[in-house]
C-alpha cells in the first residue's frame, strides 16, 4: 500500500511540475531555502554516471524484483514500511527511465529515459559543496527507506519480525 502511495505521489508531482514549470524559471517557495526547478537527470545523485542510464535502469528493475520477492517473507511492520518506501521510489524512477525522453515506446533508445527532478534545497547556499542535488519524491522515499533499512539492520530486526540476539550473531 505504501509503495502505491509513494509511486502515485511521485507520478502526480512530476506530471504537475512538468506541465507548470518545464521551460520556466525556478519557482521560489522559500527564498534561499527551497525552490522547484525542472531538470532531467540521466545519471544518479550529483549527476554521477550520466552515461550509464541503461545500467541504472537495469539496477532499478533488479531492485524492484528483489523487493517483491523479499516481501513474501515480511512479518515486520517496520520492514514493510522500509520496503514500501524503497519499492515506490524505485518504481517511480524506473518509470521515468523506461518511458521518458529519450526512451519510450517506438523510440530507438530504450531503457535510457531521464528522471525528472525538481526539488532544490538551499539553492547556491549549500555548505561544503557548491550545491545539493535536485531530487524528487521517489528519491526522497529511497533515501528514507535506505536509512530505515540501516537502522533495522543495526538493531538486528529481521524481515520476518524476529530479532537476532548478539549471541546468535557470534555463533554464525
Amino acid at each position: 500500500m505504501l509503495a502505491a502511495v509513494v509511486y502515485a505521489a511521485d507520478l502526480i508531482t512530476k506530471t504537475v511540475v512538468l506541465r507548470t514549470l518545464e521551460g520556466e524559471p525556478p519557482l521560489v517557495v522559500i527564498q534561499d531555502v527551497l525552490q522547484f526547478r525542472v531538470i532531467f537527470n540521466s545519471g544518479a545523485a550529483f549527476s554521477i554516471g550520466t552515461g550509464m542510464t541503461f545500467v541504472f535502469t537495469l539496477i532499478a528493475a533488479a531492485v524492484v524484483v528483489a523487493i517483491v520477492r523479499t516481501a513474501r517473507k515480511l512479518g515486520s511492520r517496520a520492514w514493510a514500511i522500509t520496503l514500501g518506501l524503497l519499492l515506490g521510489g524505485a518504481l517511480g524512477n524506473l518509470t521515468d527511465r523506461l518511458l521518458r525522453y529519450p526512451s519510450g515506446i517506438g523510440r530507438s533508445s530504450q531503457l535510457q529515459g531521464h528522471v525528472v527532478d525538481f526539488i532544490e534545497v538551499l539553492p547556491g547556499h549549500f555548505p561544503i559543496i557548491d550545491y545539493f542535488p535536485v531530487f524528487n519524491i521517489a528519491d526522497s522515499a529511497i533515501v528514507c527507506g535506505g536509512i530505515l533499512a540501516v537502522i533495522l539492520a543495526w538493531r538486528n530486526v529481521q524481515i520476518d519480525g524476529s530479532r537476532e540476539t548478539r549471541e546468535e550473531t557470534k555463533d554464525d
